[in-house]
């Protein structure tokens, strides 16, 4: 493959990434800052993900009518999320509308208005309690990545214009952000508009460090609650983290236990025996860490058998070699992953971000898939199984 990416890097410490896909009539592009959830102290819990919100309510230059109609006019898709590692802001439009899309991203990201009144609205809405939030908090206790994303009632209604802007003063600067785009994109012309936005000096006094990596927990949590009519089931692992060179053979492994209709789990929970509305596992990775997690949603009376099935099958992957045909399907649906993403220039300019957030480097698609084929049913995937799942079963 001809690896079409280009990569600046500006003196102030933002770094500008596009993949020139000529074939296109579209441009995906979008702004990332290098902080999530993660990066909040504990009484700023949810605070990216407030500004991720907060910043569509308008800018110094622009309305909140005024960026809904412009992002309507240009005709494109706009979007923003919020990760325990990163926030993101992107767009997808038609390539001759790449400058007015950047520049309505970037008036957003640079100068919010923070209005009271909009904020205070915006803290009446406080997220609810969820299964996830209430596992990771146990399973990563007294860390950052076990408090949910979101925030909590007690935190987000402290969030006022003050604490807002100061947040974001301190954190939205050059040096945090990454600017990307894929599609019919020039990159000396993705450059000269980042640079006109971005280019001055970066203020920020000091370098914010991610929080260390955590010490994960083995807990058994019951959270009883008489309004679900259904059971949700978690059952969770040490794994590897998003740099380790294990990742490939713990994606395979993943896939065979819990990845799609043909899993071990699907088969033998959902279809043979019937026992879930729904049943899958796979691995979370964040830099340093990773936890690798079965989901199953059943009914009360039936928790009991889905949990001992599922048990069975985290033995039986521990202990007994993995078939020659299920890694193959494995490596074959991976292989598809990655070569359906390329078709969409939004996946391929999210992945362009988050490989420089997190390895600080471009990882091309062929680097993702020789791995992935060198992995081997008797070698290191049982090997891995065996030596780092660490399974307490």
């Amino acid at each position: 493959m001809i690896d079409q990416v280009r990569t600046t890097r500006l003196t102030n410490g933002l770094t500008i990434l596009s993949e020139h896909m000529p074939e296109l009539r579209s441009v995906s592009l979008g702004i990332w800052l290098r902080r999530g959830s993660r990066h909040e102290s504990s009484a700023l819990n949810g605070i990216c993900h407030f500004i991720e919100h907060a910043l569509f309510k308008g800018t110094r230059r622009r309305t909140a009518h005024e960026l809904a109609t412009e992002s309507d006019r240009l005709g494109g898709q706009f979007d923003a999320y919020t990760t325990h590692e990163m926030t993101g802001f992107a767009a997808k439009v038609v390539d001759t509308e790449m400058p007015r899309a950047f520049d309505l991203l970037a008036d957003m990201v640079v100068n919010p208005r923070f209005d009271e009144d909009d904020l205070v609205k915006m803290i009446e809405d406080t997220p609810d309690e969820l299964l996830t939030e209430l596992f990771h908090a146990a399973y990563f206790p007294d860390h950052s990545l076990g408090r949910p994303i979101e925030g909590t009632e007690q935190t987000v209604s402290t969030f006022d214009r003050s604490i807002t802007a100061d947040f974001h003063r301190l954190n939205f600067t050059p040096s945090n952000l990454v600017v990307a785009a894929a599609g019919n994109v020039e990159h000396n012309r993705l450059v000269d508009l980042v640079t006109a936005a971005f280019g001055g000096e970066d203020k920020r006094s000091e370098h914010q460090a991610a929080s260390p990596a955590p010490a994960v927990a083995a807990p058994i949590l019951i959270e009883r609650k008489s309004e679900l009519e259904q059971a949700h089931l978690i059952i969770a692992a040490p794994w590897p983290s998003a740099k380790d060179p294990d990742r490939y053979a713990a994606s395979m492994l993943g896939t065979i236990i819990g990845g799609g209709t043909s899993s071990r789990l699907w088969q033998s929970i959902r279809e043979e025996r019937g026992l879930a509305y729904s049943i899958g596992a796979g691995g979370n990775t964040f830099s340093d860490v990773g936890m690798f997690t079965i989901y199953a949603g059943t009914s009360p009376a039936q928790m009991d058998q889905v949990f001992d099935l599922s048990l069975h099958e985290l033995r039986r992957i521990v202990r007994d070699p993995v078939a020659e045909d299920e890694l193959e399907l494995a490596k074959q649906q991976a292989i598809s992953s990655v070569l359906l993403s390329l078709e969409s220039s939004s996946t391929r300019v999210g992945a362009l971000a988050r490989q420089e957030i997190i390895h600080g480097r471009r990882i091309s698609p062929d680097e993702i898939i020789t791995p992935a084929l060198s992995v081997g049913a008797l070698g290191n995937l049982n090997g891995f199984a065996v030596d780092r799942s660490r399974l307490e079963i």
